[in-house]
């Protein structure tokens, strides 16, 4: 199957394939209203595995474009030549044509020049071209298909299995991280791929469910699968899996949601269990979870040791193995102390904390414990700054601000203190298209799937207005030569990923909207940087601050200080 596109298909939208053909008849029925070849009885309403059999998806597309089908049967030797123009028929006519259909779609919505309006840009288009394009590709990988824009081949991909289909869709990256998942039971069928532990990335879109061979999105599967990860992912990750579950047909409901992409099914809780046991079985079949509980292990409660009492003989005799002995005679490397001996060890550290206690405050251990919540070297003074001449600023457990000013004490979020100095410096640079940027003195490399990567290389102007340098390679590989100036080292990946995400979700009808969404994406990621300890760096962060044109909140809408009167505080007391 070839997909040809042009103008993101505002111009062109071409199918090819060399399948079965059609008919002359079957061509022209083809774009009749409700017309559908999915229904030969009854019963076939209610073992639905397609996408719908309302017969309405052509005849909607020859409503609004100018249609030409080329189409003939596989055994046949003549073709069909068919032209629609907003429904009307405009010619119908016999011509050699190789076996298979050829559909082409040409200027949509030519007559409906409101919709054409509200159409996105070219790249965003293209993007839901690529995720469609995809979903059909996974779900197939038994058949060849073929990507082209605007005459140039972005995706080509051989017929193969569904690994070869993933490496070839998503990267060569994941031909390492790839579980496979095989469950088979009378209820529900299971089988894919899906992504060790370390794998995990910040952004969606890899995730991929197919009920018989459909794409479908369900948060309720989804959290499934992430509750099998547990506590090897991190809670803001996202594991990557592609499964397959065959289920019959009639426990569930294809038909609650116009896009398709939604289901219901008979029993959800059951669906919820099968599909996350499948997945911690699949990761503890290779090693990447715990796997042992004895519990449940038939050979382990079968065991001599286990079914037969414990008596004073064997006690005995257990006493004259070396095993044993290694563990309760003194000088030896293994040995536990008896309890008696534990004990004086918890009185040494008892005296200890009590003579620490009693130190001077001026004592080494007294200074050692203040230093780690407070950091208090020499003081300084700036002109934006409403804190007091020579007044030290306090870092209490390294997440919050606390100066005196005129009025009372000045309290500030240090992270989003950050954000907020990131936020304006980045805007800064933006407009001055002038971002300043440092270069990695290893590059770092980063294969994203193909929707990702058209979004990552439309907005690679602004990155690098902002700081980053960024080299398309190809096949959904790009290469950080650099990045903005502060940013911690390792965390680029990352970023990128969480930018993806964000832009993703994000507002695609104003541009400015998409540039904002940039700025606060990266000013919240490099907030979490480095800890500040140095009396100096913590006025400049403060001074900063209040040199931004609107100090108090963030772009969410947090505060960012509070300023304490004296009669607040008094009101306390």
């Amino acid at each position: 199957i070839k997909l040809v596109l042009r103008d993101a298909g505002k111009e062109l939208i071409q199918v090819i394939d060399n399948g079965k053909g059609m008919s002359t008849t079957d061509a022209r029925m083809a774009f009749e209203r409700h017309a559908t070849s999915k229904i030969s009885a009854i019963n076939d309403l209610f073992s639905i595995r397609t996408m719908g059999f309302r017969g309405e998806a052509l005849a909607s597309v020859a409503a609004v474009a100018q249609v030409e089908l080329r189409t003939c049967p596989k055994d046949g030797t003549v073709g069909t030549r068919l032209v629609i123009e907003a429904t009307e028929v405009k010619s119908q006519e016999p011509m050699a044509a190789a076996a298979g259909t050829n559909l082409m779609i040409k200027n949509l919505f030519f007559n409906v020049p409101a919709r054409r309006h509200f159409l996105k840009s070219n790249a965003t288009e293209l993007r839901h071209a690529l995720d469609e394009f995809t979903r059909v590709a996974m779900a197939y990988p038994q058949i060849g298909f073929q990507f082209w824009n605007n005459d140039q081949e972005q995706i080509h991909l051989e017929p193969g299995n569904l690994k070869q289909r993933i490496i070839g869709l998503l990267g060569h990256h994941y031909s390492k991280n790839l579980v496979p998942v095989e469950e088979d039971t009378e209820f529900l069928k299971i089988h894919g791929f899906i992504g060790k532990p370390e794998s995990a990335s910040k952004s969606r879109g890899q995730q991929f469910f197919f009920i018989n061979n459909r794409f479908i999105k369900s948060p309720f599967l989804n959290h499934a699968v992430n509750s099998a990860y547990g506590q090897m992912i991190t809670k803001d990750a996202f594991p990557f899996y592609v499964l397959f579950l065959e289920i019959d047909p009639a426990r569930v409901d294809v038909n609650v949601h116009p896009t398709k992409q939604e289901v219901k099914f008979e029993d959800d809780r059951l669906m919820y269990a099968y599909l996350q046991a499948a997945v911690k079985h699949g990761l503890a079949r290779y090693n990447i979870a715990p796997s042992l509980d004895f519990s449940l292990n038939p050979e382990v409660q079968s065991l001599q040791a286990i079914q037969m009492p414990e008596t004073s003989k064997e006690r005995e005799k257990t006493k004259d193995n070396y095993l044993f002995q290694s563990f309760t005679r003194p000088h030896q490397a293994h040995r536990i102390a008896p309890e008696a001996e534990a004990q004086r060890w918890k009185e040494l550290y008892g005296r200890t904390i009590q003579q620490e206690a009693i130190a001077p405050n001026n004592s080494p251990a007294t200074t050692q414990r203040h230093s780690e919540l407070f950091s208090l070297p020499h003081p300084q003074q700036h002109q934006q700054a409403p804190t007091q001449s020579g007044q030290p600023v306090l870092q209490v457990q390294g997440s919050l601000l606390v100066t005196t000013v005129k009025s009372g004490l000045l309290l500030v979020h240090l992270r989003r203190a950050k954000e907020k100095i990131w936020q304006e410096r980045l805007e800064q640079q933006l407009g001055n298209e002038q971002g300043t940027s440092q270069r990695l003195l290893f590059p770092i490399s980063i294969d994203l799937a193909p929707a990702d990567a058209t979004l990552l290389q439309e907005v690679l102007p602004e990155l690098k207005n902002i700081g980053f340098e960024i080299e398309p390679f190809g096949g959904g590989r790009f290469v950080i030569q650099g990045c903005p100036a502060g940013m911690n080292s390792g965390a680029e990946k990352n970023l990128l990923e969480q930018v993806l995400e964000n832009l993703k979700n994000a507002a695609t009808h104003a541009f400015n909207g998409r540039q904002q969404q940039l700025i606060n994406t990266i000013a919240r990621n490099l907030s979490y940087g480095e800890t500040t300890n140095t009396q100096e760096a913590l006025h400049a962060i403060i001074d900063e601050l209040f040199a931004c044109t609107q100090p108090e909140l963030t772009s969410t809408g947090k505060k960012v200080f509070v300023i304490k009167t004296r009669e607040d505080l008094e009101k306390d007391w």
